[in-house]
C-alpha cells in the first residue's frame, strides 16, 4: 500500500519557507511604510523636550503595524501561492485611518505621561505618584495592544474598539499577560542591545502577538460580529 503523496507547497518545509518569505516580507514592508517617523527619530537627540516630537515621528508606525498584523493573520500556507505584499497593501489601505484614530489618542497620552516623568522632580508630587504614573502607562500600552489587534482585523467603529479593547484587558488576562511579556522583551532588547532591534524583529514580535490573541480574536468573531 503505498504511502499518501504530498503536494508541491503543503509539507512542512514548505510551510516554513513561506512563513520565512512572508515575515521578510511584510517586515520589509513595515520598515519602508514606517521610514519616514523612523528616520525623524534618529535625527533627534534624548532629550524629554523632544518628546513631542518623537511622538508625531511615530505616527505612520501605527499604520504600518496595522498592516502587518492584518497580512500575517491573513497570509498563505502555500508555498506556491504567496502574496504576503499585496495582502499588506490592502491592510493598510482598509486599517490606515481607523487605527490613526486610537493610535494618535494613544501617543499623545503616552507622551503626557512620559513627559510628566522625566520632569517629575518638579511636580512636587509624592514618589507613589510616578510609581501609579507608569502602571497607568503600561496598562494603556496593554490596551493598545489589543485595539490594534481589533482594528486590523475587524471594521468596528472606533468608540466600540476602545470599550472592546478595554473589555479584553481583564477578560482574557491571559492575553493580557503574553502582551506584558512581548512589552518587556521589547523593552529588554532596546535596552541592552539597540533600539533598532525591536523594528528589526517587529513581524516575528507581531506574529506572537496575534497567536496570543488567539482567544481574544475568536470571541470577537464568536460574540461580536454577525
Amino acid at each position: 500500500m503505498s504511502a499518501p503523496s504530498v503536494s508541491f507547497g503543503a509539507g512542512p518545509l514548505s510551510r516554513a519557507a513561506a512563513l520565512i518569505h512572508t515575515l521578510v516580507t511584510v517586515e520589509a514592508l513595515l520598515l519602508a511604510a514606517s521610514a519616514p517617523g523612523l528616520a525623524g527619530l534618529l535625527l533627534l537627540g534624548p532629550d524629554p523636550a523632544n518628546l513631542p516630537l518623537a511622538a508625531v515621528c511615530l505616527l505612520p508606525l501605527g499604520p504600518a503595524l496595522s498592516a502587518a498584523v492584518y497580512a500575517l493573520h491573513h497570509r498563505d500556507r502555500d508555498l506556491t501561492d504567496l502574496h504576503p505584499a499585496r495582502t499588506y497593501t490592502r491592510g493598510w489601505r482598509l486599517n490606515a485611518l481607523p487605527v490613526l484614530k486610537l493610535w494618535a489618542p494613544l501617543l499623545t497620552w503616552l507622551t503626557v505621561i512620559a513627559f510628566t516623568l522625566t520632569h517629575f522632580s518638579a511636580t512636587g508630587l509624592p514618589g507613589w505618584w510616578a510609581l501609579l504614573l507608569a502602571a497607568i502607562g503600561l496598562a494603556s500600552l496593554l490596551w493598545g495592544a489589543h485595539a490594534l489587534v481589533l482594528t486590523s482585523l475587524f471594521a468596528f467603529r472606533t468608540r466600540d474598539t476602545a470599550r472592546l479593547a478595554a473589555y479584553f484587558l481583564f477578560r482574557h488576562r491571559g492575553a493580557t499577560l503574553a502582551a506584558t511579556s512581548l512589552l518587556v522583551l521589547t523593552a529588554g532588547l532596546t535596552a541592552l542591545l539597540t533600539e533598532a532591534l525591536p523594528a528589526l524583529l517587529a513581524a516575528p514580535l507581531l506574529l506572537s502577538l496575534l497567536h496570543t490573541a488567539r482567544p481574544v480574536i475568536a470571541e470577537t468573531q464568536e460574540d461580536f460580529t454577525a
